[in-house]
């Protein structure tokens, strides 16, 4: 075994100094926030609160929980989130899965066709004709089918197929499977790396959407946590400025935003660790080589 060189070893030592210090920066935003969730309201309008609660404080959750309205919204996002990334999961897989091919007649047209979005849309008033005069107001649809396809996670995922050995799929093309055949028994067998990582990012994006279902969705039985909590936020915030609120409605106010963060984060946190381990290979696997 050969020992590492006093260089390297010095090089070691800094690294994890700097990527210790990098991971408290990190870390310190979101336990001040939780911090704040728990804390009194006189010591979060002191300042007092940094990385433990201060007047210990649970009301704000207490608020939330006995709701029965977070409950039905908090099952909205959760329905919301699995029915859009599973639409965005196919359409992006199919669409990749077609750009990934050379032969492709017209592969230049759709690739173009693609990226043009990214950098213009309809505009906000078309968009909600459209929406409208389709019938999909007050739908899962309108939701899901507007933003099933993010540009930046169909090109990662050309490029993870274009990665893939073309022999694999012209000896299943000789054993007789279909293009569909090829695609769900070869190709997506090889492709959970990627598939986990964009299964992460749909779904993050759609559980903190809340600007289309406040758009969309005409009844508070129909909208996501993500829209409760900003009403939440509005209503404490407006009773304390206008100087009516109660020392219940005062604590809510001082304290509201950081239980809403708390609360929205906390379902992603608890996922993320299981994909983690796709998520470094999967966008490496996928990234534009040169």
């Amino acid at each position: 075994m050969v020992k590492p060189s006093r260089s390297y070893r010095v090089f070691q030592g800094v690294n994890g100094v700097v990527l210790s210090l990098v991971v408290l920066v990190t870390l310190y935003p979101f336990v001040n926030i939780v911090a704040r969730s728990f804390s009194g309201e006189r010591q979060i309008r002191a300042g007092e609160v940094t990385l433990w609660p201060k007047g210990f404080n649970l009301t704000t959750y207490k608020i939330v929980f006995q709701d029965s309205m977070f409950w039905r919204n908090y099952g909205n996002t959760v329905f919301y989130t699995v029915v859009a990334t599973a639409v965005a999961i196919a359409l992006t897989t199919c669409y990749a899965y077609v750009l990934s091919k050379k032969h492709l007649k017209g592969r230049t047209a759709l690739v173009g066709v693609a990226v043009f979005t990214m950098f213009f849309t309809g505009g906000l008033i078309p968009q909600y004709v459209l929406i409208t005069s389709l019938g999909l107001k007050n739908s899962v649809w309108a939701i899901a089918l507007p933003n099933a396809i993010s540009v930046f996670n169909l090109l990662v995922m050309k490029a993870f197929f274009e990665s893939l050995p073309t022999e694999l799929e012209e000896a299943a093309q000789i054993d007789g499977l279909s293009t569909y055949g090829i695609l769900l028994r070869i190709v997506l067998p090889l492709s959970k790396a990627v598939v986990a990582t964009m299964v992460l990012f749909y779904s993050v994006s759609f559980w903190n959407s809340w600007f289309s279902a406040f758009l969309y969705m005409d009844s508070t039985d129909l909208m996501p946590v993500t829209v409760y909590l900003r009403n939440l936020i509005q209503g404490a915030t407006g009773g304390s400025n206008a100087g009516a609120g109660t020392e219940q409605l005062s604590q809510v106010g001082a304290n509201i935003q950081a239980v809403t963060i708390v609360l929205t984060a906390l379902p992603i946190l608890c996922v993320y660790p299981f994909v983690q381990r796709y998520f470094v290979s999967g966008v490496m696997l996928g990234a534009v080589k040169g």
